[in-house]
């Protein structure tokens, strides 16, 4: 059996399995950064829970790195997976192809190519957004200087960054959360992008087909 056919194989195994993976670590990870008042025993089980998320995460990459084949090359071609498995903060966007392949394997999608990629990056911003409000919450609150005194500031702040706007009144202070905004802005800008340009590729292509159906001569 070819490494292609053992990787589809390991793909279809997991898919769903990584799928509910994916969800229980945005879970676990909202109830130990929201849930102040959790007691020693659940706050270690739950630390223990996200160590073996990311263990799981990592198993399935060098998986699919010793199935491809490609040596080093696979971390260049494969930059979500690498990204989810460096930044924790990243891990809930797995939902994303893990659900377009759900998707595939319960038949044909929907939705058109145009559609399925806006979908994909409102899923993706609502995501992201929810992981680094959290993020930055965490790492935020209680510091000197700090503008970030609720979640609900941070899930401000996670709104205006990641659709670009940047109001400024609620800025993080530390380095850990200017990172964070780093990575907010990158992903940001990235999900605009393709949502622009999957929508004025749609309309380009709209106007084309009612240009090539007018009758002659009008």
């Amino acid at each position: 059996m070819d490494d292609d056919s053992r990787a589809a194989r390991w793909e279809q195994r997991t898919e769903i399995p990584l799928f509910v993976a994916a969800l229980a670590f945005l879970a676990v990870y909202a109830t130990r950064v929201l849930a102040t008042d959790l007691p020693v025993f659940w706050r270690h089980l739950s630390m223990y829970l996200l160590l073996g998320l990311w263990v799981v995460s990592a198993v399935d990459y060098a998986v699919h790195w010793r199935l491809s084949g490609q040596g080093l090359r696979f971390v260049p071609t494969h930059v979500l997976h690498t990204l989810v498995l460096v930044l924790p903060l990243l891990r809930p966007l797995r939902i994303v192809p893990l659900y377009e392949a759900v998707q595939h394997r319960s038949g044909q999608p929907r939705l058109s190519l145009y559609a399925r990629v806006i979908s994909y990056a409102g899923l993706s911003a609502l995501l992201l957004g929810f992981a680094g409000a959290l993020a930055v919450y965490q790492v935020e609150r209680g510091k000197p200087g700090t503008t970030m005194h609720t979640f609900g500031d941070a899930v401000w702040w996670a709104a205006s960054t990641l659709s670009t706007v940047g109001y400024g009144d609620v800025v993080p202070v530390t380095f850990f959360g200017r990172l964070i905004a780093m990575v907010m802005m990158g992903g940001g800008l990235a999900l605009l992008g393709a949502v622009t340009g999957s929508f004025s590729s749609w309309l380009m292509r709209s106007f084309s087909r009612e240009g090539d159906e007018r009758p002659p001569g009008r």
